[in-house]
């Protein structure tokens, strides 16, 4: 009868720990994306800035525009409201970021000695793809007109002098996911 309560209670002690680095992983998986979407929405703002400059447009989509500010304060954000601490926050190339976080309980009292201080750390690594194609005009081809965007099938025809609404929103000129 010992053995099974002591069996019962590492069972309990296990799920205690997988439990933490699960909440670990999910702080991890939201901050890196919070990180890549904040960069996501500059790149997306840069791109409507040089709207009337196509030549600039896949400058943006590489991940290199002008004047970009750091986007690890939402890593920071969403890893506190998953109870957890960033650790690092690090671009990973020009369209990607890579979070390591520890949650801020422990795995708590078990039957295993110095588990009661012992926390989770995680990491986890998103990245940004571009969504759009399109063709610079060659020559006199094209005058003044932008040239077509295609976002995922979608072809829009861009009007700079038109309201704000009708242009593609960040979700549209930009993927954002985690990394395998």
């Amino acid at each position: 009868m010992g053995g099974l309560l002591f069996l019962a209670f590492a069972y309990f002690a296990v799920g205690q720990a997988a439990a933490n680095r699960n909440d670990a992983q999910t702080a991890a998986d939201a901050a890196a994306l919070a990180a890549a979407q904040d960069r996501r929405d500059q790149l997306a703002g840069a791109w409507v800035q040089a709207l009337l400059d196509p030549t600039e447009w896949q400058d943006i989509f590489d991940g290199k525009a002008k004047g970009l500010g750091l986007s690890c304060w939402r890593a920071d954000q969403l890893a506190a409201q998953n109870d957890a601490d960033v650790l690092s926050c690090l671009p990973d190339g020009l369209l990607g970021y890579t979070v390591v976080v520890e949650t801020n309980d422990t795995v708590g009292d078990s039957i295993v000695p110095g588990t009661e201080d012992e926390k989770s750390q995680e990491t986890a690594t998103a990245v940004i793809e571009p969504r759009c194609t399109f063709e610079l005009p060659t020559g006199d081809e094209g005058g003044d007109e932008l040239p077509p965007l295609t976002c995922e099938g979608r072809e829009w025809d861009l009007d700079p002098k038109g309201p704000e609404e009708l242009l593609p929103k960040p979700e549209d000129l930009f993927d954002v996911h985690l990394a395998d």
